[in-house]
């Protein structure tokens, strides 16, 4: 399948087509062979990620087990990123992510949503929203980033914050819902 519009421009569609369903498989497929890797194949690790994401910066790493829909394919990863343990991406839309981001074990970035109407959700119905993390921002074990969400250069999200509205720059932020706190102090 080659044309992925749908699947980013935020309209809703059937997540259950048997061609992308394939295709997806495809992807998992690398993602499995990622996660069968021993501690000591860095090199076929950094590989693996490399062919994975839609990018994959110099000098990033991610912790195995790593579990993503669409095994990476449309998250855009700069440089310098550290993810451990546990990262989940629910990338069936971009997720992007800047440099220098670092991530705590258990950290879910969500980009699908489903309607709130019952008989849209009976059809299965799946709409995809992006989400962008920006340059330098530390991410707490056990966050959950919810579609659409932006933040801000700089940040700091706390441990177990469920992130449902955009962060802005150089601030703490924490909570369920995720609130900011403070400015970042340097």
């Amino acid at each position: 399948m080659d044309d992925y519009s749908f699947l980013h421009n935020g309209e809703m569609y059937d997540p259950n087509i048997e061609e992308l369903m394939d295709e997806q498989q495809e992807y998992k497929m690398r993602l499995f062979k990622f996660n069968q890797t021993e501690p000591i194949e860095k090199n076929k690790r950094k590989k693996l990620l490399e062919e994975m994401f839609a990018e994959f910066g110099e000098n990033s790493y991610i912790e195995p087990p790593l579990n993503a829909n669409w095994g990476g394919k449309f998250v855009h990863i700069g440089k310098n990123v550290y993810a451990n343990f546990n990262l989940t991406l629910v990338d069936d839309t971009h997720i992007y992510i800047g440099d220098y981001v670092m991530m705590g074990p258990n950290v879910v970035i969500i980009s699908g949503n489903h309607p709130t109407s019952i008989a849209l959700r009976k059809k299965g119905l799946q709409y995809n929203q992006s989400v962008k993390i920006g340059d330098n921002v530390w991410i707490g074990t056990g966050t959950q980033i919810l579609p659409g969400v932006e933040i801000g250069e700089n940040s700091v999200i706390g441990a177990g914050s469920v992130v449902t509205k955009s962060i802005p720059a150089n601030v703490v932020a924490a909570g369920v819902p995720c609130k900011v706190i403070r400015e970042v102090e340097d």
